[in-house]
C-alpha cells in the first residue's frame, strides 16, 4: 500500500504560496490538498476555481481537490478544466453521489467520497465501487487547526475492514487534526493519505515537518 502525504494549502501563507508548494516538491509531497468552501455548506469561504487553476500552473503535483460545497455537480466541469486531479465530495452535500462521481470519472478525473464526523462509513459503503477513495473528515469542516476526534477512527477502520474483505482498492484519506503527536492512530486503523494543515504550514520549517511525517509514514509503507 502507498503511504500518501497530502499537505493542506488552507493551512499556507499565500503571500508565498508559490514558495511553499516549492518546498512541497522538493521534499517529494505527492499532493496538495486544496479546501473548497462556499459559506453554505460549511461556515467559512475559501477559494475557488481561479485560485486552482493558478496553482495548477507552478506545479504538477496531483491537486488534491476536496469540494465542501452545496450541489458540488454543479462545478464538476469547473474544477476538472482547471487542472483538479481527484475531486472530492460531500455524501452530505448532494441528494445522489453516484451520477457525481460517474462525471468525474468520465472527465479523467480521480473521484472520492468524503464524509463528516458524525456520518458512518455504513452510510457510504454503496458507493465503494464508484470511488477511488474516501475521506473521513476528523474534525468537523470549514477551518483549519481544530482538534482530532477520536471516534471518527471508526470509519476508518470500517473503510479499512470492507476494502480488505472485498479485495478493492480505494485509498482511505483522514482530514482534520493530524500531528505529529496523533499520526500513528489514523494510520493503525487503516488510512493510508494523510491530509495536515497546520501541522505543517504552520510551523518555521516546513521541510523538516514533512520529512518528520515522511518518516512516520515510510515504517508503514515498508511493514
Amino acid at each position: 500500500m502507498n503511504y500518501l502525504l497530502s499537505p493542506s494549502l488552507l493551512s499556507a501563507d499565500f503571500t508565498k504560496l508559490d514558495r511553499e508548494i516549492k518546498i512541497c516538491e522538493d521534499n517529494n509531497v505527492p499532493y496538495l490538498h486544496i479546501d473548497v468552501m462556499d459559506g453554505m455548506f460549511v461556515p467559512n469561504i475559501s477559494i475557488g476555481v481561479p485560485v486552482v487553476k493558478s496553482i495548477r500552473k507552478i506545479t504538477d503535483l496531483v491537486l488534491d481537490v476536496h469540494l465542501m460545497i452545496v450541489k458540488p455537480e454543479r462545478y464538476i466541469d469547473a474544477f476538472a478544466q482547471a487542472g483538479a486531479d481527484i475531486i472530492n465530495i460531500h455524501y452530505e452535500a448532494t441528494e445522489d453521489c453516484v451520477p457525481v462521481l460517474k462525471k468525474i470519472k468520465a472527465l479523467g478525473k480521480k473521484s472520492a467520497v468524503t464524509i463528516k464526523p458524525k456520518t458512518s462509513y455504513k452510510e457510504v459503503l454503496s458507493l465503494a465501487e464508484y470511488v477511488d477513495m474516501f475521506l473521513v473528515m476528523s474534525v468537523e469542516p470549514g477551518f483549519g487547526g481544530q482538534s482530532f476526534i477520536e471516534s471518527t477512527l471508526k470509519n476508518v477502520e470500517g473503510l479499512a475492514e470492507y476494502k480488505a474483505k472485498n479485495g478493492l482498492n480505494y485509498d482511505i484519506e483522514i482530514d482534520g487534526g493530524i500531528n505529529l503527536d496523533n499520526l500513528t492512530r489514523p494510520l493503525d486503523a487503516g488510512a493510508n493519505v494523510i491530509v495536515a494543515g497546520s501541522a505543517i504550514f504552520g510551523k518555521e520549517d516546513i521541510a523538516n515537518r514533512i520529512q518528520q511525517f515522511n518518516e512516520v509514514m515510510s515504517k508503514y509503507e515498508n511493514k
